[in-house]
């Protein structure tokens, strides 16, 4: 193999002169690079279809994170020589700088690999198509976040290296000057703890339903980032809300209920007052037979009040579901057969009414077509 190669750039020599022979050279470096850079795509290929067979979130994320990083890669080590043997030939200033660039652009690569494959990492463990049982996203998000951050962080400390600067003096610098900063962007700082106390507490997660007793928020968290969490209200407008907020405001999550409770008072007239014992007793037995009331938890049916125009009894029970939607189907259904279990036991739903007593009146004569009010004179039509 050696002797071909001698043979090839002897041959080379001869056709083109020794002033010359340097373009076959960059020449055959580029063609080596595109061919390299080729099978490299053809092995990358292949093997996402290797692990597009399997459910392991971490082969299809370093499937899928290694090109184009790593062809581009294959290019800048190939132009870099190219680029160097060029410079050697000809003396030109310019070709000088091509070791740095392949340093730096390593670094910017490797930065680049390992932030795609910690998102393709992120996005698969959230995935139901890779894991049984997704993690949970606002975890894996959060922790998503810091891996690259952290990645960022790191290879800028190196590039800085790599230029000559003291990593040691800029964190010097940055611990007298953090003072400062925090002072003035104590905002931010507050903004970014909160979303820190967010995704440790975690009082809620992305697609929970929160709502405020403080403040008029309400809606389906749709994103938490560092510094804003944004809430999709339930008219569809996007509500942003500084993280810092959540540090100051208690915070209520219905999506983390158990149950739904159906509570309800219902009134029967006065004149029905013997049937109030049966109705509560039926009523009951109904509850305690529905399919979709959870007889673990509370379930109450009891006379309760004397209204100024009824007897109320009031029902107080939980769903299995919590579904909204679904809860209202139920609670639709309950009240229903409540109504009609007062008609069955003969009674009637009580609606506000006003009895006047009227004292009375003195005796009245009639003379023709008119009544006279004997003690008063007065005519009455």
């Amino acid at each position: 193999m050696e002797s071909f190669v001698e043979s090839a750039r002897a041959f080379l020599r001869s056709l083109l002169g020794d002033d010359r022979f340097w373009i076959a050279e960059v020449f055959l470096i580029v063609l080596t690079t595109a061919i390299a850079a080729w099978l490299l795509g053809l092995l990358v290929r292949r093997l996402q279809q290797r692990a597009e067979r399997t459910v392991n979130p971490w082969d299809d994320a370093l499937c899928g994170s290694i090109n184009p990083p790593a062809s581009l890669l294959v290019w800048l080590v190939g132009l870099s020589l190219a680029a160097a043997r060029a410079g050697r030939a000809t003396g030109a200033e310019i070709f000088s700088f091509a070791n740095t660039i392949r340093e730096i652009g390593f670094i910017v690569l490797a930065t680049w690999f390992a932030l795609r494959f910690a998102k393709a990492v992120e996005q698969n463990l959230a995935d139901p198509r890779f894991m049984g049982k997704p993690m949970d996203a606002t975890t894996v998000r959060a922790i998503g976040k810091l891996v690259r951050a952290s990645i960022m962080v790191t290879a800028g400390m190196v590039i800085m290296q790599h230029f000559g600067y003291s990593i040691s003096g800029v964190l010097a610098f940055g611990g007298i000057g953090g003072l400062a900063i925090g002072f003035a962007a104590k905002d931010l700082l507050a903004n970014f703890f909160g979303g820190l106390m967010i995704y440790l507490d975690r009082p809620f997660k992305v697609g929970d339903w929160v709502r405020s007793p403080d403040k008029e928020i309400e809606g389906t968290v749709e994103d938490i980032g560092w510094r804003l969490t944004r809430i999709r209200t339930f008219d569809k407008r996007p509500l942003y809300i500084p993280n810092g907020v959540f540090t100051q405001i208690s915070v209520e999550n219905p999506s983390r209920m158990l149950n739904r409770r159906i509570y309800e008072t219902v009134g029967i007239r006065y004149d029905d007052a013997h049937l109030m014992a049966p109705i509560v007793k039926a009523v009951k037995e109904m509850l305690q037979q529905h399919p979709e009331i959870d007889t673990n938890q509370t379930l109450i049916v009891n006379f309760n009040s004397f209204a100024p125009s009824s007897l109320d009894f009031f029902v107080y029970t939980f769903t299995k579901t919590t579904d909204w939607v679904r809860y209202h189907e139920i609670k639709q259904d309950v009240l229903l057969k409540i109504l009609n279990i007062v008609q069955e036991q003969g009674a009637s739903c009580a609606f506000p009414t006003s009895t006047l007593h009227i004292a009375e009146l003195p005796e009245l004569a009639v003379a023709g077509d008119r009544r006279i009010a004997v003690d008063t004179g007065m005519t009455v039509k």
